[in-house]
């Protein structure tokens, strides 16, 4: 019996149970994540998810989408709520789950009127998950580079650091992973829902399909030489909020860095914020690096806050040598926003002063180059954010970096997920680029990270110590950063185009429906 391709797709469920199962796909997909680490639930939230608003008018798939997006965001960015209280929880969260929820009603209009575009079932079966992956993956795509500059966290890509998956980061880029993961899922809900195909077929293609995504060798992520690196984790409350003195996180480094002084190293890398002192402004904390410095017979590379002018303000990394002070410096790219600056401060402090007054002052956005030449080593540099941002990883590589040096303040979001959050992204960047990933932070959670995303060294979260290892350089490119973004732009524009199919398939339908003669 073949279906009629003209019939209004049937909800699957009713709305209010289409509301419970997205919220709960929400739930699911952040169990998906550090530091609960079940990956394979981040597939069963993306199915949840497309379940609910298959049949779903676009206000319907809108609300779905919007419920599914909260219990997401609200679950996932909790750590926000540890210093900063509920209001910037809140408003992040609902500000994302808008994106998911508009994202999610196109995925209805595609579902709604994909028996129209494709009537067959074996095209079907092609086209629309291909198309539903590609507005996902478009979705995360806008919301990673806007607005501000964008929130590149909660990627579903971003569940799979400790997955098999992992390893097709280095092929296709993170919105490559995204596309497939979501890809596979919309093709098993729609074999599933395909009931002119036999069971025994259906299940062969979905078996197929899992192992096709599976079966991708890993990358074999070439190196060329290694590096003794040391990195130094103080564990100082570097926090926004934190009483301490004036000098005390770089007191609390130079202590750690102190037990390591016999050491024969090449580079030693401190966090973000690892001086709370600017040395340029500072000879206090100019004398203790020139000490470190000398004593080790090594470059230091730096965390700070730099004022070159009067209201100008870098989170800065310094490249510090004994004698010589910094002698190259890298200006964060990507400051975050209500945080390190405070878009539009007038309008939002009318509404919460007393939190708009917490951001003191403005960071400016960095235009250096994003490498050091460390005594012949290229070592990109990457602070805290900026490990999420794709243009900057693609900088680093195309600037020649052979190892990436990550370093980060997770201070100020205490003993929760946020840091291993944040390392989960620097092993999938690790394995993306090919490159070696020094993550150091304040407080942990630190790691250097392999090529291929194996821990070479760690150090225990909220335990001062250091790590010290030959770390493996490369130069080599990956096919992921060949193709740089040109995988998300062609994934994304498939999704674009499916939808426009459909929107337009909807007006002809109605057209001919009000042309159509009534029954006398």
């Amino acid at each position: 019996m073949i279906a009629d391709s003209s019939a209004p797709v049937r909800p699957l469920m009713p709305f209010w149970l289409a509301i419970l199962t997205a919220a709960s796909g929400g739930v699911a997909l952040d169990t998906g994540f550090p530091d609960k680490g079940l990956w394979p639930v981040t597939f069963l939230g993306i199915a949840l998810i497309l379940i609910s608003v298959i049949g779903r008018k676009a206000l319907g798939a809108l609300l779905i989408g919007l419920v599914g997006g909260f219990s997401f965001w609200g679950v996932h960015i909790f750590w926000l709520t540890l210093y900063l209280g509920p209001i910037p929880w809140l408003a992040l969260a609902i500000l994302q789950a808008l994106f998911f929820a508009v994202g999610t009603a196109l995925i209805g209009v595609v579902y709604g009127r994909a028996s129209r575009v494709w009537p067959g079932t074996r095209i079907r079966l092609v086209m629309l998950p291909i198309v539903i992956a590609g507005l996902w993956t478009a979705r995360e795509a806008i919301t990673a580079v806007w607005p501000e500059g964008g929130f590149s966290w909660g990627r579903v890509v971003f569940s799979q650091s400790e997955s098999p998956y992992a390893s097709l980061v280095a092929w296709i880029g993170f919105s490559g992973v995204s596309f497939v993961m979501v890809w596979l899922v919309a093709f098993i809900v729609e074999l599933v829902r395909t009931t002119d195909v036999l069971a025994k077929t259906r299940l062969l293609w979905a078996a197929t399909a899992i192992v096709a995504t599976l079966a991708v060798p890993a990358w074999y992520a070439p190196t060329e030489g290694s590096s003794r690196i040391a990195a130094v984790q103080g564990n100082t409350d570097a926090s926004l909020f934190s009483q301490r003195a004036a000098g005390d996180v770089l007191s609390d480094q130079t202590a750690e860095t102190l037990k390591i002084i016999d050491q024969k190293v090449d580079m030693v890398v401190w966090p973000e914020n690892g001086s709370d002192l600017d040395p340029a402004r500072s000879t206090l904390a100019a004398k203790q690096l020139d000490y470190l410095s000398e004593k080790m017979n090594a470059p230091f590379i730096v965390g700070t806050i730099t004022n070159p002018s009067q209201n100008t303000y870098y989170n800065t990394s310094l490249l510090w040598k004994a004698g010589q002070g910094s002698v190259d410096h890298y200006d964060k790219r990507h400051p975050v926003p209500f945080a390190e600056y405070m878009p539009a401060r007038a309008f939002f402090r009318a509404i919460v002063p007393d939190l708009v007054d917490l951001v003191t002052r403005d960071y400016s956005k960095g235009t250096t180059d994003t490498v050091f030449d460390v005594n012949g080593v290229i070592a990109g540099i990457s602070i805290c954010f900026d490990i999420t941002d794709d243009a900057v990883a693609r900088d680093m590589v195309h600037d020649g970096a052979q190892v990436i040096l990550a370093q980060t303040n997770n201070a100020d979001f205490g003993k929760t997920d946020e840091n291993l959050q944040q390392l989960a992204i620097a092993r999938l960047r690790a394995v993306e680029t090919g490159r070696s990933v020094v993550n150091i932070s304040t407080v942990g959670t630190s790691a250097i990270v392999a090529p291929d995303g194996s821990t070479i060294a760690s150090i225990a979260p909220y335990e001062a110590g250091a790590m010290i290892a030959d770390v493996p350089l490369a130069t080599q490119n990956t096919p992921a950063t060949l193709l740089g973004g040109g995988i998300e732009l062609l994934v994304s524009g498939l999704g674009f185009a499916g939808l426009a199919l459909c929107v337009h398939a909807g007006r002809g339908a109605r057209r001919a429906q009000r042309k159509a003669p009534r029954a006398s």
